[in-house]
């Protein structure tokens, strides 16, 4: 499903990604762990299309048998909204618009028919136990709720991959627990491929393979 060879990135004489291989098999959840600053987030962001890496001899970037290095911005955007998922610590929710309106705006990107989005919308938001949800807005939310109507929203256009950042580091115990459970649950369902940066290690050890970085590198 994700195929990255020799991924580097420099922020001016900062060398923060030094030379990353990886590969990630459909359907699985990975987690990457490690130290604050060892380039967790930006490889995260540079696998979801976010950033780019250092142009180098020998680096790859492909997903879903796509070559990410090959598309124009325009194609980039596009596979982004159609193939891509972002859940991230904060969950991002627009304050003015309730939790159909939130789920539904990756899908209008994508031009889909407000009854078509409306529809699957709330089919997840069903799915998430948040039925009763759906014209609340954000600040009506607890914070799970609101975090699950972030995944909602990543889900919206059937992504093949949802990369997570630090999806539970503004949840209590609880309700970290319940989005750690309802990763699984979402792969089992719709078969994504999960990529998951995280300090829990609680989380980090559910997941079918973990991944340590330290100083830019995969060291296991």
């Amino acid at each position: 499903m994700i195929k990255a060879k020799n991924i580097h990135k420099n922020y001016d004489d900062l060398h923060v990604l030094k030379g990353v291989d990886l590969h990630i098999k459909k359907g699985e959840i990975v987690s990457i762990v490690g130290a604050s600053g060892a380039g967790k987030t930006t490889l995260l962001q540079i696998l979801g299309t976010l950033d780019q890496s250092k142009k180098v001899n020998n680096s790859t970037l492909t997903i879903h048998e796509t070559d990410i290095n090959t598309l124009s911005q325009k194609q980039l955007s596009k596979f982004r909204n159609e193939q891509l998922g972002f859940i991230f610590q904060f969950h991002q929710l627009l304050p003015e618009f309730t939790a159909v309106e939130n789920v539904c705006i990756p899908a209008f990107i994508k031009k889909t028919s407000k009854s078509e989005a409306e529809k699957r919308a709330k089919e997840l938001l069903d799915f998430l136990g948040l039925s009763h949800r759906y014209d609340h807005k954000p600040n009506e939310l607890s914070g799970g709720e609101q975090q699950r109507v972030a995944v909602a929203r990543a889900l919206i256009n059937n992504p093949k991959v949802v990369f997570a950042d630090e999806p539970s580091g503004n949840l209590d115990s609880e309700a970290a627990e319940n989005l750690h459970k309802l990763f699984f649950k979402l792969r089992d369902e719709f078969g994504q491929t999960f990529v998951i940066v995280t300090h829990n290690q609680e989380l980090a050890d559910m997941a079918d393979r973990k991944l340590t970085m330290v100083d830019g590198k995969i060291v296991g």
